[in-house]
């Protein structure tokens, strides 16, 4: 599959995990938006359910195992060059919870952290995008409506 310069749009998943009213970020190692502080996530596997793929993607980026508990937005993600597309992911963003393993950075994440509400929604060092920063904050205001049990 050709992501870069596709010949159509690309499937991914994201995980948004929320634990203890934190949001687990991860700084990309490579392109689209290589280098910036976003949601774990990466591109569904043929035969992969989008639950396994989301888990997957997780563990692989972070180290944490993670349950897929709903899907949260369903987004395009487009990047142009010139008049050519660069880059068309179509992204099943999940609300997560951790049910397991060790937090550290593997695949193509340089960097895992945990970040507070404050620090996506300042001007931070971060530099969180927009459409990462507005589905941070759906996943977290739901974590928050959740019943303990449903968590």
């Amino acid at each position: 599959m050709q992501r870069e310069f596709p010949s159509a749009p690309v499937l991914a998943v994201g995980a948004v995990v929320v634990d203890e009213g934190r949001v687990l970020l991860v700084r990309r190692g490579a392109e689209p938006l290589k280098g910036h502080w976003t949601i774990p996530g990466g591109v569904l596997e043929l035969g992969e359910s989008l639950a396994q793929g989301v888990a997957r993607e997780a563990r692989e980026e972070t180290g944490l195992d993670v349950k897929p508990l709903e899907l949260l937005e369903l987004i395009d993600r487009i990047h142009r060059e010139g008049e050519r597309i660069q880059f068309h992911y179509v992204i099943a963003d999940f609300l997560c919870r951790v049910t397991g393993g060790v937090l550290k950075a593997g695949s193509d994440a340089v960097a895992v952290r945990w970040v507070e509400r404050a620090e996506w929604n300042s001007h931070s060092a971060l530099g969180v995008d927009p459409i990462t920063v507005r589905v941070m904050e759906k996943g977290w205001h739901r974590a928050r409506e959740l019943r303990p049990e449903e968590r």
